[in-house]
This record gives structure tokens, sequence and C-alpha cells, in this order.
């Protein structure tokens, strides 16, 4: 009897587990394969959320937790956490056994995990590889990550050739969209009625969704970037309505947040903010406001799927395939100001979202199910590009 090929996807954030959540359905419910789940970083953390409680509710068996966040969100302490993770995951899959661990992404908990996963010769297999970010390290991180790991599941074909070009096997490079644009497909959204009730919060004439992560290598501070934004925002008074949705654990998130929950406490009739809407919610969210403005990845990869515009703030996302429903601007005031105002004139009906067609994880599940040595993948051949040409 042949036995069934272990599957371990690791998970750290909210926005990574909506990416991931489709896939993990598919694996769960293959009959080749075994789901192993590791949950770590802001999954666990009660000031994020505790979001692992929704893997649960969803129907996922964690199989390990991997506690890795500081107290501290200083460059310091974001090295730790990496080092405390490494420790942690190490553990985990000596326990776990799996025979391919999957990751996403370009998070420093991730990275944590591929450094355990490397060095205990477990293959890795890497969604999302390959894209430029040119304003924060997470350009280093995923970068490291795809040299690290034995099968690539791109989002599109500039990310497939770039792969390449860091001499990974062509023939393990799989050109697989976006998970994201799968979920979108098929989830039913709460229409309008709903989602103000669920929000307790009226929608004005105008609506955005906010969403700004720190932007790791710049000079300026990101709180005097993120004060720009709000100081834009507030040129446009109680005519607008504003949904935040608070960063990540990254470096100096926390301040962020508390600079967000500042603001909408002086603002309680047209502003709200969330730790976590929810996958369900965010996308909900999605349908109904004019725009989406900050530095998320997800400005890119999903907002194009619901026909609205992105302002995309600076440079963080700088490198990524971009369309034209998304405005660029600098974190500067009037910027952003202006892209808002431009932001109710433009016509995003015709939008084709380059990120995918919505099959996505049944193409990863396909690969990951077939028929070669999953042993043989640990031993990788640098594959040469002809750069004369």
């Amino acid at each position: 009897m042949i036995s069934k090929r272990i599957i371990c996807v690791v998970t750290g954030t909210r926005a990574e587990y909506g990416l991931l959540s489709p896939l993990l359905h598919k694996i769960k419910n293959d009959d080749d394969l075994v789901l192993q789940l590791i949950v770590t970083g802001m999954h666990l953390s009660p000031e994020f959320g505790l979001t692992y409680k929704e893997i649960v509710t969803d129907g996922f068996q964690i199989d390990a937790k991997v506690e890795m966040l500081m107290s501290s969100d200083t460059p310091v302490g974001i090295a730790k956490s990496i080092g405390m993770g490494t420790i942690g995951f190490a553990d985990a899959l000596d326990r776990l056994q799996p025979n391919l661990m999957v990751v996403l992404g370009d998070r420093y908990e991730i990275l944590a995990a591929a450094q355990a996963a490397m060095v205990a010769k477990i293959p890795i297999a890497h969604i999302a590889g390959g894209d430029t970010t040119e304003g924060a390290f997470d350009e280093a991180i995923r970068h490291s990550i795809t040299k690290m790991s034995h099968l690539h599941f791109v989002t599109n074909e500039s990310a497939a050739k770039r792969v390449r070009q860091m001499g990974e096997n062509p023939k393990h490079i799989y050109c697989v969209g976006s998970p994201s644009i799968d979920l979108i497909k098929n989830m039913e959204l709460l229409n309008k009625d709903e989602l103000e009730k669920d929000l307790n919060f009226a929608f004005k004439s105008h609506n955005l969704l906010v969403t700004f992560h720190p932007v790791t290598l710049e000079d300026e501070h990101p709180a005097e970037q993120f004060q720009e934004i709000l100081d834009g925002l507030d040129a446009f008074g109680e005519e607008l309505g504003v949904i935040f949705t608070k960063p990540n654990s990254d470096t100096y998130g926390r301040l962020l947040i508390q600079m967000i929950d500042e603001y909408v406490a002086k603002r309680p009739h047209h502003t709200c903010a969330y730790t976590s809407l929810g996958q369900k919610r965010y996308y909900s969210v999605l349908a109904q406001v004019d725009a989406v403005l900050g530095n998320s990845s997800s400005g890119l990869y999903e907002v194009p799927s619901f026909k609205k515009v992105t302002i995309n703030v600076g440079d963080r996302q700088k490198g990524r395939i971009q369309i034209e429903s998304v405005i660029n601007c600098a974190t500067e005031k009037k910027a952003i100001i202006n892209a808002i105002k431009d932001s109710f004139t433009i016509d995003c009906s015709n939008i084709v979202n380059p990120y995918g067609d919505g099959t996505s994880s049944q193409k990863i599940v396909n690969v990951l199910k077939g028929n070669f040595d999953v042993r043989g993948l640990i031993k990788k051949h640098f594959f040469e590009v002809d750069c004369s040409k």
C-alpha cells in the first residue's frame, strides 16, 4: 500500500491564512494527501486577535503552535523573534516529520520556518516567489526563501523568469496565479445592509478601506509616513467613510496601531478600525468601498477582482505587476488627496485581474501529489541562465 504524502503548511498572519485557505481545503479533502498545519506569529497573539481561533472554526486541525512574537517590534525585537521561531519550528518539524512543507510569501515568520526545514532536509514548496517589492526587507526574505525552496508556485510569468534567474530548476517552477483569486470566486459575500450591521458602521457617499504597513527600508519613519495619510484623509471630513485594517507585527507596527486607535477615537461618526476583519468581511468591504488606500499587496493581488481602484502609497509594493486600476502616489498629504479624488472618477468595469483565474489551489495540489521523488528534491543543482541574450 502506498502511503499518503504528508504536506505541512505554515501560516503566521490573518492575510496569509486567507490566501492559503482554499489550498488547505484542497489538501485536506484530497485522498492522496495528508494535511498538517503549523500556526505561528500573529495568529497566537491576543494583541492581534488570536486569529488561530478562526482557523479552528473553519474546520482545520492545528498540529503545532510555534510561539515567536516578542513584545517589542523594534529591529532588535524582530531579529530575536526570527531566532525564537527557528527554534520552535525545529522542534515542531522534528515531531511532525512531514514529507514536504508549503509556505507562502515573504514574512520573517516564514523565513524562520524555511531555515528550520532546510536544515532538517524537508523539501519546501514556496508560493509567490519571484516578485519584487523594493521598499521593504520582504524582498530579501522572499528571494532567500526561494533559494531554500525546491518547488516554486509563482503568480505570474515575470516572477517565474526571476526565479529562473536565481538558478532554480525550470522543471520545478509552476505559474499558477494567486490562491486568493480562488477564494474570491467562491465566497458568498455580505450585502451592504448586512455589512453595516456587522461592522456597526454606516457607509458614506464615498468610502475607503485603508491598510498601511511599516516600510522597513525607508529612511523616513513609518509614523511620519502614516501621518501624511491621516492628514490627507482629514481633508475630506465626515463625508468620507474610512475603514482601517491594522498593520501586521512588523517593525514599528504597534506605533501605527496606536495612531489608528487615536485617530478613530476622535472621529467615531465616519471611521472605524479592526485588528482583523476576517476574510469574508474583508472581501465584503472591498465590494462596497470606492477604493483601497495603503501599501498592502492585497491592493494589487485581490482588489482588481472587485473592479475597484487601488491607491498604492509609497514604494513598499514597487516592482510588482500593476494594472491601470492602480494609482501610485507618494507618501505626501497633497499627493494622497489628489489620488483619492482621482479614485472617485476612474471606471474599473473592464479590469481583468492579472494574478490568476481562480484555479491556483487545484494546480498546486496536482503538483504536490504528482509522481516524483520528494527526497530527490533535496540536492539542488544551480541552473545557469544565458546572460548574453
